[in-house]
């Protein structure tokens, strides 16, 4: 109830300010708004720029192509321009509202001179925002992917400040965060595990995909529920002209991605799917008293419908699916294994045009995730069985309102609510002579949000954008509301230069119990309750942006420093798979197996980038400290997190030197991670392996400082080459060729203890890689 007072008296004061801006407005001003599409498409546009020069005023559309810009009566050059497509010249003459639908042709060839003069919108030091990444779909096509999977989170893993797990996971560390301290969304639903074939690839088709963004900090009021960052992607409507496709065939998976009118210009469509068949190629090869199988399989459908030119809606959906098996004979005995994860997500949006200022998004939205394992156990003519599960079933409710009073203010307010029904545990135990053992663990909690903000430009060099979110969450009878301030500040010191500040206080109501730290499926999703309190952090970035304009150049410096208070982790030789105690046979608690502590996370961040002409890329470097005190763990003292890296240096260059070649390579440096080894001398982690512990006597090795050994720093160099060959306007051929690791580093993907020997595991090593794209 109180959250429902607050948002409307919210609303009461927009309603109040709009009376204020439109009387205003009155004084022979008028207001331009309409849509962006992409022309041959109709694909609704974000993020592009509408600029007039002569009065130094702009505007850019929202997620869904929206665009309000009021300015005073008279003539009028409007400039439109969007990366990758033609940049528009209009002339206007303004004698009243103005509605303008316009349509973008893409871009063929670079035009960096007319990219440079007038692409203000997604130039760093015009924007109040910091601590964002951004990154096209085209970008990913053309970085070179481990077996040819071109993947998002692997290419935002190449930006500073988004740090990588272990060799190849698809996992990521934000600002010395957790992997469940990342907001995942997918059309507005959140994605809580992005991971395929344990963690090797993420979850998201990228043919699918239209927009990619990052928040690392000075997060927007607008998002909330996790401390360390915010992944937004959103998927193409489809075409509402043409039916069109895209076929990809690499070494383990193949992709299909088509697109197309249901009612051509009003209704359209666009489905993907993609498999793996290493389940398939690996089957010949395999024992008979030894068979395993994977396989995993995502599928995206959506369908976009315009009802008229102010009502339009949104149904976006995703699944996908994991399964592992493993099958052991030993004469009479027989051994079965299977793991299988997976998520599932569904949105409803529609969206409504009130008026040429006033936009809103309203959207109903269903998440789902599953892991399971079953095992089945055939010895001495005696079965056991074991079944359990953990899942999380998310069911939502949102309205989002965009209003553009005047150019400088851009407000935004919102409310948000959520349903959260957890099981961390549901688990059958059957075993012959005895009887059955059923133990399920349920949780339910509700959490629900308001929101405002505002890109309020002050003068022509101030901009800020101040923030304020009010967040509930009820557990039974417990309750947590909190205020989560936001603001982010932006001078121009000069037109292509600009210094930026942002602090953040973020909650977070749901929690991941992880044993390895890298977002493998026996993580656990949890809910805050009357014993577990909500994570806190607060976030503090100071930055400066410079723009080369005239070299389609740009770099930002950003410095961060984070406290982050209750966050959890499990106490010693506490994990998922533990039912009961050993000792009294007492069935365990989740909650018993936890702990909580606090974090801190502190680090600079440097991003230089090329966005134009026939060689891009950019160099990307971070200085970092992570750690981390838990009163039950390392004898209450401070300890350095597992992927805390000193250093991170990553290196990326794509060079097109006419339509039918694209040369690619990225070059990785980070510091080693940390683990756990035994109480003795200090180790240089330079020493050949493997390391040998002469003061041992055998057995695994006992520590009781934790993540006191970094291990091997981690370097490697990917190149990659596409040859592409256009047959007409609509259809054309990619080959592309990869290799990973060109020079066969051996980095570390784990240690083990072998009879005293710390001993080094290195498993991708040179990985050449084949596949071909057909567009029609």
């Amino acid at each position: 109830m109180k959250t429902r007072q607050i948002f409307f008296a919210f609303l009461s004061v927009l309603i109040g300010c709009n009376n204020v801006f439109s009387q205003e407005n009155r004084l022979n001003k008028y207001t331009i708004s309409g849509y962006v599409k992409e022309s041959g498409s109709q694909e609704y546009l974000p993020s592009v720029s509408i600029y007039i020069p002569d009065s130094g005023v702009g505007a850019s559309t929202n997620d869904y192509g929206f665009f309000s810009l009021t300015i005073p009566e008279g003539a009028y050059e409007l400039l439109i321009s969007y990366v990758g497509y033609k940049t528009i010249r209009k002339k206007t003459e303004l004698r009243s509202d103005l509605v303008l639908n316009i349509e973008l042709d893409l871009e063929t060839e670079s035009l960096d001179e007319v990219i440079i003069e007038v692409d203000r919108g997604v130039n760093e030091s015009q924007v109040t925002q910091m601590s964002v990444v951004t990154i096209k779909p085209s970008e990913i096509e053309d970085i070179p992917a481990i077996l040819g999977e071109k993947d998002v989170i692997k290419a935002l893993q190449l930006m500073p400040g988004i740090q990588r797990g272990n060799e190849g996971s698809a996992g990521f560390f934000v600002r010395g965060g957790t992997p469940d301290q990342n907001l995942i969304i997918l059309d507005e639903a959140p994605v809580y595990n992005s991971n395929h074939l344990f963690g090797i690839f993420s979850v998201f088709n990228g043919d699918a995909i239209k927009s990619i963004e990052t928040f690392k900090g000075g997060f927007p009021a607008r998002f909330g529920g996790r401390l360390s960052s915010v992944l937004k992607i959103d998927t193409k409507n489809g075409n509402k002209e043409r039916l069109t496709g895209k076929v990809n065939v690499g070494l383990i998976s193949s992709s299909l991605l088509l697109e197309g009118p249901i009612s051509k210009g009003k209704t359209s469509f666009i489905f993907g799917g993609r498999r793996t068949y290493a389940d398939l190629l690996t089957k010949p090869f395999q024992k008979s008293d030894l068979k395993a199988g994977y396989y995993f399989m995502d599928l995206n459908f959506k369908i976009h419908h315009v009802i008229n030119e102010k009502n339009k809606l949104y149904w976006s959906n995703y699944f996908g699916q994991d399964k592992f098996s493993l099958v052991e004979k030993e004469t009479n005995d027989t051994f079965n294994t299977k793991l299988f994860w997976g998520n599932i997500t569904s949105t409803l949006r529609w969206n409504h045009q009130f008026s040429d200022k006033f936009f809103s998004n309203t959207s109903l939205i269903f998440s789902n995730y599953n892991f399971g394992i079953k095992l089945d156990e055939k010895f001495n003519d005696e079965l056991f069985n074991l079944k359990t599960n953990s899942k999380i079933n998310d069911y939502g409710i949102k309205t989002d309102f965009d209003y553009y009073p005047s150019p400088k203010h851009s407000i935004r307010l919102g409310i948000a609510s959520t349903y959260h029904n957890f099981v961390p545990k549901q688990s059958k135990v059957s075993e012959t002579g005895a009887a059955d053992t059923s133990i399920t663990q349920k949780i339910e909690s509700f959490e629900s949000a308001v929101y405002v903000e505002d890109d309020w430009k002050i003068t022509n060099t101030l901009r800020v954008s101040p923030g304020l979110r009010l967040t509930h969450f009820q557990f039974k009878s417990t309750n947590y509301l909190n205020w989560e301030p936001r603001t982010a500040i932006s001078w121009n010191v000069k037109p292509d230069l600009a210094l930026k500040a942002s602090y953040a206080k973020m909650n977070q109501y749901i929690h991941l119990l992880s044993n390895s730290g890298i977002g493998l499926p026996t993580d656990l999703w949890v809910s805050s309750t009357d014993q577990l309190k909500p994570q806190v952090s607060e976030q503090y970035a100071l930055g400066v942006a410079k723009d080369f304009m005239e070299d389609g150049y740009a770099i930002t410096l950003e410095g961060y420093y984070k406290k982050m208070d209750d966050v959890i982790t499990y106490k010693e030789g506490a994990s998922f798979l533990l039912l009961e105690d050993l000792g009294t046979g007492k069935e365990i608690n989740w909650e018993e197996n936890i702990t909580t502590g606090q974090g801190w996370a502190c680090g600079a961040e440097l991003l230089l980038r090329k966005k134009t002409g026939k060689l891009t890329g950019w160099l990307g470097y971070t200085l970092s400290w992570s750690e981390r005190q838990f009163d039950e763990l390392n004898q209450g003292n401070k300890f350095f997190s597992k992927y805390d890296r000193r250093h991170d240096v990553s290196l990326v260059g794509i060079y097109k030197p006419n339509d039918r070649v694209t040369f690619s390579g990225t070059w990785i440096y980070s510091t080693g991670n940390n683990f756990n080894l035994p109480d003795t001398e200090s180790i240089s982690s330079t020493n050949n392996f493997p390391i040998t512990f002469p003061d041992l006597t055998g057995g695994t090795p006992f520590t009781t400082e934790r993540n006191n050994f970094r291990g091997e720093s981690y370097h490697r160099l990917d190149l990659g080459v596409q040859f592409h060959k256009q047959f007409s306007q609509r259809r054309e051929r990619t080959w592309g060729f990869s290799v990973y690791n060109i020079y066969g580093r051996k980095n570390p993907f784990y240690y083990y203890f072998d009879k005293a020997k710390l001993t080094k595991v290195s498993i991708l090593q040179f990985i050449p890689s084949i596949n071909y794209n057909y567009k029609f």
